[in-house]
């Protein structure tokens, strides 16, 4: 009960402190809750709307498939090789710390104005926390796990995958939750600058014609199905808890 009580007062104020700086902005730049509860019921009714979210959805599903996939997996070569992952660690950390806008141009060169560069966008802020989450988790891992593999005459992906993974999902399922959130980041930044079609694109277009409670309902609903999201993780990582 503590668990589904404690994110309800959250939502709760943040609702209450919304309703707040609405009336003390008192224009049409805020919305209130009530206007962006009932444009949320006119986009959920409107089949564009759902053609939107889908091309969101369908980029957004396969940027969190393959930077998780590929973040476990380079997180476990690098971390499997305490030389290598020391050496990448820097490597990756200032990578990570570059603004990935700027690099967009060069995405769109490589991918072209499609749905192939918000995914790429997407992996792009996905990829790189899981791989340092796996890679620092193995590297911090009690030796006693290898040598019981070495023991047991295990090979390095047996050893990888039967017994380094299971032993570091924990960290692996704290940085999917953090990688799940910044890759619909990403392919929303992508939609938002250079795309006709998704979320971001629909955010924008009604920025421009300053549609605000268009752009907080669908705000709202982004942030709900990150939340859900990173909730089922959550969820996850406690079933594995004795």
């Amino acid at each position: 009960m503590r668990h589904i009580l404690g994110p309800l007062l959250v939502i709760l104020a943040g609702f209450l402190g919304w309703e707040v700086l609405h009336f003390v902005v008192a224009n049409s730049s805020l919305p209130s809750p009530f206007e962006t509860i009932v444009q949320m019921g006119v986009l959920l009714r409107d089949p564009d709307f759902w053609k939107q979210a889908s091309q969101t959805g369908y980029a957004f599903g396969i940027a969190v498939v393959l930077s998780t996939l590929g973040g476990i997996a380079l997180g476990i070569l690098l971390g499997m090789g305490r030389l290598a992952g020391q050496v990448a660690e820097p490597i990756l950390v200032n990578l990570y710390s570059l603004p990935k806008v700027t690099l967009y141009p060069v995405v769109l060169l490589i991918f072209g104005l499609g749905i192939s560069a918000r995914i790429a966008f997407g992996i792009m802020h996905g990829l790189i926390p899981l791989t340092l989450f796996t890679m620092n988790a193995i590297l911090q891992l009690k030796p006693v796990y290898r040598r019981s593999a070495a023991v047991m005459g295990l090979t390095s992906w047996q050893t990888a995958f039967t017994v380094i993974l299971p032993a570091i999902l924990p960290q692996v399922i704290t940085g999917a939750r953090l990688g799940v959130s910044l890759c619909l980041l990403g392919v929303l930044i992508g939609e938002m600058f250079a795309a006709r079609n998704g979320l971001g694109y629909m955010v924008t277009h009604a920025m421009e014609r300053g549609d605000m409670p268009t752009v907080l309902a669908v705000a709202v609903m982004i942030a709900a199905v990150a939340l859900a999201a990173n909730g089922l993780l959550l969820a996850l990582d406690r079933s594995r808890q004795p």
